[in-house]
């Protein structure tokens, strides 16, 4: 599989590298992360083809904003696609930044934040990581944690006030200011709230759907097929489980993997080694076989984590083990496989 192979992204008309760069890593999410590995891991990235970078305000309360776009600034604009996120409105700790708390980011900056997807919340953080990005243009935008994880009963109430935001959003797109926007998942019930209330141009996929999560093939993707909408897939280790496999560290859905999970996990690294391949070319190339996925985002901490996404992508995987994976019940039987 080619890792800068374009794909279209629904029907925007944009085309972004099958792999793309997940930001959150950079923000410090598990480890500090030193200021000049930071910048060697983003220009090997960019170095080794990779022209899809994805970040967040959210991402270390704005350090991977920061960090991205110091890289980018250096580039040619035409030649890579950007997206962040919108919805949470910053501004400075007031106390010590010594004593800032800012979990569940284990480094990052001190800033504090708050809710606001209303039109007037969505263009304050647009502008704002305009500024922490350097750059006057950003491709895409996200709107982001709009699930109940982040706001239990309360999201119909945020629903409600995105309305307005999605006015914003369709007249920034109309002016030519950004070219789509969409919403991120980590709770997969929200899509068909999405799909009922507004018009998007693409989801951003951040856990449901993985080498151990299919739940979206029997209505909803092929809802977004009907409708045109594209689907990035923001982690297809699924937070790291399906990248550093069965241990008892191993984090899926940004917490510490259950053991039921981590015993699935063992099911299918057994067939990936009989098969010699590794667990992490399985995850990575298994969301990019379906026909509305346009790119996979991992993040990474090193450069070499970078070239190591790459030749995972390149590895060749024989479709005898997607049909093991399929007949011992741990893939979906109609899954997409190449």
């Amino acid at each position: 599989m080619n890792p800068f192979e374009t794909r279209l992204l629904g029907n925007t008309g944009i085309k972004i590298t099958s792999l793309g760069f997940g930001g959150a890593p950079l923000g410090e999410l598990f480890e500090k992360v030193e200021h000049l590995q930071a910048i060697e891991t983003l220009d090997e990235a960019y170095a080794s083809g990779i022209r899809y970078y994805d970040t967040a305000p959210w991402y270390g309360h704005g350090l991977s904003e920061h960090r991205l776009g110091n890289m980018l600034q250096q580039k040619d604009r035409h030649d890579f696609v950007l997206s962040s996120k919108v919805g949470r409105v910053y501004s400075p700790f007031k106390g010590d930044p010594a004593l800032f708390d800012g979990s569940p980011w284990v480094g990052g900056l001190p800033f504090d934040w708050r809710f606001d997807y209303s039109a007037a919340g969505l263009e304050r953080s647009f502008i704002d990581s305009t500024m922490r990005l350097g750059l006057n243009r950003i491709d895409l935008l996200v709107i982001h944690d709009l699930d109940a994880s982040y706001h239990g009963k309360s999201v119909s109430k945020k629903l409600k006030e995105l309305e307005s935001g999605m006015e914003w959003l369709k007249k920034l797109k109309k002016s030519e200011v950004i070219r789509g926007f969409g919403a991120g998942i980590n709770d997969m019930a929200m899509i068909p709230l999405f799909l009922e209330h507004f018009e998007l141009d693409f989801f951003l996929v951040a856990m449901p759907y993985t080498l151990l999560n299919q739940e979206p093939l029997e209505d909803i993707f092929p809802e977004c097929e009907r409708r045109g909408i594209g689907i990035i897939i923001g982690s297809p280790y699924a937070s790291g489980v399906l990248a550093s496999g069965s241990t008892q560290e191993s984090k899926y859905g940004y917490a510490t993997a259950s053991e039921e999970m981590r015993k699935k996990v063992r099911s299918i690294e057994v067939i990936c080694e009989d098969y010699g391949i590794p667990l992490k070319a399985a995850a990575l190339q298994f969301p990019l076989a379906h026909p509305q996925v346009s790119s996979v985002i991992p993040g990474s901490l090193s450069a070499a984590q970078v070239l190591d996404n790459i030749e995972m992508l390149k590895c060749p995987i024989p479709p005898e083990l997607w049909i093991e994976l399929k007949h011992t019940g741990l893939l979906h039987p109609e899954a997409p496989v190449k």
